[in-house]
């Protein structure tokens, strides 16, 4: 399934207001009280705001698996940077940053400060249980999570598609017994699931065929080109290559 970031904002002056409404580490929470506390957050919408970076599981993957590899920290920094600027460029005046740490916090929070020198900007460690403002924010992309996960709609035309999937998360039964059903042995998995991930690689390792890329014969070329052959411009635009959007 997809990973969602989330921004949640308030004045300063109603923090108070936002941790009255005992919002908490989206994980400590069950379903239900996720979603109670979410409507609760629209209701009190005059003074908290929040938005959303909804990743989809093909551009993870292509991400990651990518011939320049784009790895899990760096998409979400980005992600984070994305998220504050956008909050900026709908006239939030931003004056504190908190955010949940990915990799190691020090860094992660220079780099922050270096993109929003204006703005004081904080990251820790389980922040989402520090402080009430990432509580709201892990419940906002949890929520958007589950509804993402559970109304799903696989683009590709797969016969007796089982929808129960479980969670998503490795540790799941469900999930890891849904991937070993719906495992294909030449293309693998529907684009729903994050080929980067250990356990779908695992699978894939035991369960898929094996393919061997051959180099084309030496015969074929003629002998060494000039190097500066590489570099020349093509008389007329290269044609894109296929692809298919997330």
């Amino acid at each position: 399934g997809p990973m969602v970031y989330a921004i949640c904002y308030c004045p300063l002056s109603r923090l108070a207001d936002l941790e009255a409404l005992k919002v908490a580490d989206s994980k400590t929470l069950s379903e239900s009280e996720r979603d109670r506390l979410f409507v609760k957050m629209e209701e009190d919408g005059d003074f908290v705001g929040w938005a959303l970076d909804v990743l989809s599981p093909n551009l993870i993957s292509t991400s990651m698996l990518g011939r320049v590899k784009y790895n899990l920290n760096s998409l979400s920094h980005d992600t984070a940077i994305g998220l504050v600027q956008y909050a900026l460029d709908q006239g939030v005046k931003v004056a504190q940053v908190f955010v949940d740490t990915v990799g190691p916090p020090e860094t992660y929070q220079e780099q922050l400060q270096q993109h929003f020198p204006g703005i004081e900007v904080t990251v820790k460690a389980k922040a989402d249980a520090l402080y009430p403002v990432v509580s709201a924010a892990s419940i906002c992309a949890k929520v958007a999570r589950d509804q993402a996960v559970k109304n799903w709609h696989f683009v590709e035309d797969l016969q007796g598609l089982d929808a129960d999937y479980g969670s998503g998360y490795p540790n799941d039964p469900k999930t890891k017994a849904w991937l070993r059903k719906h495992v294909e042995p030449v293309f693998g998995f529907p684009q729903f699931v994050r080929f980067s991930w250990r356990t779908a690689q695992s699978i894939l390792e035991t369960e898929a065929e094996g393919v061997l890329w051959e180099d084309s014969p030496t015969g074929d070329q003629e002998g060494p080109g000039r190097i500066m052959s590489y570099f020349s411009k093509s008389p007329q635009p290269l044609p894109r290559p296929p692809h298919r959007p997330p």
